[in-house]
């Protein structure tokens, strides 16, 4: 019998791998080891759930012990690896050890709060990264009784997509940023604030320009002070301030990685022989890309590098489709500061062309009525990682 596999994260990459490897290889064993509950969901669906009305259990393709039988695995959930040792080639889980024989590093990405979160209010902050967080948001959501008063800190794709979710689903929302426009690592800031006039349009009210300066305990309710000395009271507070690769337990064995992440080749193989990087974790050939296209060519090449075929991995050029549907959003964020964006249509049907030196389409994004475009200008542009 081969050396088990060993994937650590259940997430879309980690459940993803198993999915696509047991359609290659029925018979070598298999763990799967989960920091939470384990279930089989979309991420992506994490941020439209509350509009749509959907409870925690409705998001779930499955729980852990459908995965378990479903895909002839052994599904440990609420497991926190401590350490890998290389020479003993096993898993440090507490004081047990987990010998390996494959090992894939799935362990996503962490969200970053860059301010403090007092005691007396930390119950009612939340970030969603996952199901459990998800579950946590929702409970505290139905425990009001009533449409919620909520503060989203950060307005890039997460901060935006729940802002939609939450007005659409009848709550108040206030979306904080330092930045001037929603989605300024996607959008330049003609389309940006062309979203941001939607947002306002459905009764969402926009603090940008200013950042968090403190949270507060202010009669049973958290009081948001801003870097403007302008305050907000709300039921709940939603942190939306950026995503940071897990990659903590990678670098303190030795694994080549650095802010971007676990650094991998295109096989998707970490400076150690046997040990695989894959989703927001992994740094491919020097290129993070956090979305569901590439962690699904990346599960599907590994898939078969880990069969005894070996396979590297493409990216294309794929655009994010924004779940703003107060304003259609899709972009292709150059990789490379352009020399300029060339901006064409009006109101909030916009098309902008991000161009380098030499006027070669390197980038785009689209709004409203525009985003028909999306597969043209997709054609066009140069691939993500080629």
């Amino acid at each position: 019998m081969s050396a088990p596999l060993t994937i650590i994260g259940s997430g879309m990459a980690g459940i993803g791998l198993l999915r696509q490897w047991r359609a290659l290889e029925a018979e070598r064993p298999v763990t799967l080891i989960s920091a939470d509950s384990g279930d089989d969901y979309a991420k992506p669906l994490l941020s439209t759930g509350v509009a749509k009305g959907l409870s925690p259990e409705r998001l779930a393709a499955g729980s852990a012990l459908d995965v378990a039988d479903r895909l002839g695995a052994v599904v440990r959930t609420h497991t926190r690896v401590d350490a890998i040792d290389l020479d003993t080639r096993t898993l440090r889980l507490g004081e047990e050890r987990l010998p390996f024989g494959d090992l894939v590093l799935a362990t996503g990405a962490a969200p970053m709060l860059p301010f403090d979160i007092p005691s007396r209010v930390a119950s009612r902050v939340f970030t969603i990264n996952d199901l459990d967080d998800y579950r946590r948001f929702h409970a505290a959501l139905a425990a009001l009784g009533r449409p919620a008063r909520v503060a989203i800190i950060g307005a890039g794709l997460v901060g935006c997509e729940f802002a939609n979710d939450l007005t659409a689903g009848g709550h108040a929302v206030s979306l904080v940023a330092p930045e001037s426009a929603p989605l300024p690592r996607l959008l330049p800031e003609r389309l940006g604030r062309a979203l941001g006039e939607a947002f306002q349009a459905a009764g969402m009210q926009l603090y940008f320009g200013r950042g968090l300066a403190a949270l507060e305990e202010v009669d049973g309710h958290v009081g948001v002070a801003l870097s403007d000395v302008s305050r907000l009271e709300v039921d709940l507070v939603l942190a939306a301030t950026g995503l940071a690769p897990r990659s903590a337990l990678a670098e303190a064995a030795g694994l080549a990685v650095s802010e971007a992440g676990i650094h991998t080749d295109r096989s998707l193989a970490t400076s150690v022989a046997g040990i695989y990087a894959l989703g927001d974790v992994a740094c491919v050939a020097g290129v993070n890309a956090m979305y569901v296209q590439p962690l699904q060519a990346s599960a599907k090449a590994l898939a078969k590098t880990l069969s005894g075929m070996p396979t590297t991995v493409a990216f294309g050029a794929w655009p994010v489709v924004v779940k703003t549907p107060l304003l259609p959003v899709v972009a292709y964020a150059p990789t490379t500061p352009p020399a300029r964006w060339r901006v064409e249509g009006e109101g909030s049907d916009m098309t902008a062309l991000a161009e380098d030196e030499n006027g070669r389409l390197i980038g785009f994004a689209l709004t409203g009525r525009c985003v028909r475009r999306k597969v043209e200008l997709a054609r066009l542009a140069p691939p993500l990682l080629g």
